[in-house]
């Protein structure tokens, strides 16, 4: 049985791809582009370099050891030297200038080859028609210092090992890192939610011994009846102080929660070729065919059949 965070990690179908490794002098500088459905990650095996997303104004510090999650694929600069405002080149024309075919270590920059930089980037991609608030509530930007020491000795070599693998010559090296990598992502979100900003974000249920407990118990039986009352059992409180502690934690009530997850399982069933309308009613907990349709459109703005068809138009363009 996957435990919260696996199910629901899994159910968005996250899939990871990683770019490359740098090996970076100064000067330099990437603008990397806005992406879609994408969390974006940078760990810095050796070296560090500045960090600055889009619409925030803090200039993070990625020293050796770090690792910043980008969860929107929002447009961020990676920089090291003087005058960043020159330096600064979008990521195709970086690509372009260094001659990087796709294969190896991406090397680029000035005359300064003992400020070498080298990262290990890379992203992790989530179904489109896919939604959480886990995800949706993070922050512009996840800066985890000293990763490895601070996640355990195991975190600490799995990000040595990501470093020498990725891009290298062995065979099966960027697989392996690749697979990694998608264990780094669940501990840096876990590492998040566990941490005193979770709250802050509207995420706090997931720290929270008793609220957790509750989320745990339904995301492993979605289907259950579960109402206020039953989801406090599972809890191990009131369900006076449930409600009123979720509500405080996590901005929606607790039925909120269950209702839109119901509906994210019901999608994954709606886009399975020949199924039916009741078995994605039946994946959400409803036995009523027309009360599962009131509560997709209401959830989604759309009926089942009109998700449907968007969805077909949507990978027939892509």
């Amino acid at each position: 049985m996957l435990d919260l965070l696996s199910h629901i990690l899994t159910n968005l179908s996250m899939q990871g791809t990683l770019y490359f490794r740098t090996s970076f002098s100064k000067p330099w500088g990437v603008a990397v582009p806005n992406y879609e459905n994408v969390a974006r990650f940078h760990f810095a095996h050796r070296g560090g370099c500045l960090v600055h997303v889009d619409g925030t104004d803090t200039i993070v510090d990625l020293a050796q050891g770090d690792l910043v999650i980008i969860p929107h694929g929002t447009p961020h600069s990676l920089y090291c030297g003087h005058e960043p405002e020159r330096t600064i080149l979008p990521l195709d024309v970086v690509l372009e200038k260094s001659g990087y075919d796709g294969s190896g270590v991406l090397v680029y920059g000035g005359e300064e080859p003992q400020s070498e930089t080298q990262l290990v980037c890379g992203h992790f991609s989530f179904d489109p028609s896919s939604r959480h608030i886990l995800l949706d509530r993070l922050p512009p930007y996840i800066h985890l210092k000293n990763y490895g020491e601070s996640a355990g000795r195991w975190m600490e070599a799995t990000l040595r090992m990501i470093g020498e693998e990725a891009g290298g010559a062995k065979m099966g090296g960027d697989l392996i890192a690749l697979k990694m990598s998608e264990a780094i992502f669940a501990q840096a979100i876990r590492c998040f939610i566990d941490g005193d900003e979770a709250t802050e974000w509207g995420l706090g249920a997931f720290s929270d011994k008793n609220l957790s407990r509750a989320l745990d118990a339904f995301h492993k039986s979605p289907t259950e009846g579960w109402t206020v009352e039953t989801l406090a059992q599972a809890a191990g409180m009131s369900r006076t102080s449930f409600a009123v502690q979720f509500q405080k934690t996590m901005n929606m009530t607790p039925l909120e929660y269950v209702t839109r997850w119901r509906m994210e399982l019901a999608k994954r069933v709606l886009l399975e070729p020949g199924a039916s309308l009741t078995e994605a009613a039946e994946s959400a907990g409803y036995s009523s065919d027309s009360s599962f349709t009131r509560v997709f459109k209401k959830e989604t703005g759309m009926t089942p059949a009109e998700f449907r068809r968007s969805q077909k138009l949507v990978r027939a363009q892509a």
